[in-house]
């Protein structure tokens, strides 16, 4: 069946990305980050992909119980939830780490009785604010876990809020508020995510959490990168059809609410995606769109179902021809720009009507 919208996805640029997190970390065990469907990759093929990764981190039950009904068995990390004590000897029975980021927490787990021992990653609120406790409640935490048997090994973690900015003032605040709030206490730390690895090094600690940087998007800009030679390579191609091409005369509209305007001869095409594939809808005239190597322009409103872009810069485009609406020549965080957003929501809004297509596939067969 042929598909007017494809979302192509390269395993193998997802491994060199993994290479690049440590070839910055060299020192640090590797979490790789593929909650939320691997940020809208497909979380088993990008699991099996991330092989060489020293662990893998989810944000739900439901993701960690997949991967291990798919065989996967590389260390899992399930991130900030709600655990019951069923839920709790689910990840006990099937050998899946925990984070634990409240008092509530450590008293379900102190109460459950498994008969196999529970891995327990306790999380420091070091400025966030969002998830974690305090140094008193950290220590205390550490305590009562230390003398249960049925508790295995600890980590200790926290979450940068600012990592990605230039300024690097508030990520060194986080890091000295993790330090004094573990010191002393036994265990393995984890702080730096994707843009902690790649501007702060002094956070590259046991572990490290590579999420966004992974799939090829970069969460710093540019000059940065390039400091350190960091070359990520975009992992999801987003794919379009041209269904129609048609001449605009001067002063005619395109979309609803004529949000666009000809102010030349101009020639549109209509692209069968929209809001409803995940391309964003409040993305504004003049939006990038990549096709046979040459760039058009978004021209009106995104609809549920098609885009229509200004392509009387271009030469030879035809009806069928595949329009490329982000990755391979045309990065996310570009489009998110002209979108208000950022890469981490277009990946993650791809819709499942959305065929993802897997190239570089040796390492998972």
């Amino acid at each position: 069946m042929p598909h007017t919208v494809t979302a192509t996805i390269d395993l193998a640029a997802l491994r060199h990305n993994l290479q690049q997190a440590k070839r910055l970390a060299p020192n640090s065990r590797i979490m790789a980050v593929i909650k939320a469907d691997a940020y809208g990759h497909g979380i088993v093929a990008a699991a099996k992909a991330l092989a060489s990764a020293d662990g893998l981190a989810v944000a739900r039950l439901e993701e960690a119980l997949t991967l291990r009904k798919q065989g996967i068995n590389q260390r899992l990390l399930l991130l900030g939830s709600f655990l019951d004590s069923n839920s709790l000897a689910l990840c006990a029975d099937n050998n899946i780490d925990v984070a634990v980021h409240n008092s509530a927490g450590v008293d379900t787990l102190l109460a459950s009785r498994s008969h196999k021992q529970l891995a327990v990653w306790l999380k420091h609120d070091s400025g966030m604010h969002r998830l974690g406790m305090n140094a008193l409640e950290l220590r205390s935490a550490h305590q009562r876990l230390s003398s249960c048997s049925h508790i295995g090994d600890m980590g200790l973690m926290t979450h940068f809020s600012a990592a990605d900015d230039l300024d690097p003032h508030t990520t060194q605040q986080q890091t000295q508020s993790f330090l004094q709030a573990t010191e002393g206490l036994t265990g393995f730390s984890c702080l730096a995510n994707s843009a902690a690895i790649i501007q702060h090094p002094q956070t590259h600690l046991d572990w490290v959490r590579p999420g966004i940087m992974l799939y090829g998007a970069n969460p710093l800009p540019p000059t940065i990168t390039k400091l350190n030679n960091l070359e990520l390579q975009p992992v999801m191609t987003l794919r379009a059809k041209i269904i129609a091409i048609r001449p605009i005369a001067t002063g005619e509209s395109a979309g609803y609410n004529e949000r666009w305007t000809a102010t030349r001869p101009t020639q549109l095409a209509t692209l069968a995606i929209g809001y409803a594939d995940g391309y964003p809808r409040h993305a504004r005239n003049g939006t990038p769109v990549l096709i046979n190597g040459q760039r058009a322009v978004l021209a009106g409103r995104v609809s549920m179902d098609l885009i229509t872009v200004d392509i009387s810069d271009c030469h030879e485009v035809n009806i069928g021809d595949e329009a490329i609406l982000w990755g391979q020549g045309l990065p996310a965080e570009e489009i998110a720009s002209y979108a208000d957003t950022i890469s981490y929501q277009l990946f993650t809004s791809v819709s499942k009507r959305v065929p993802r297509i897997y190239i570089n596939t040796e390492s998972i067969v």
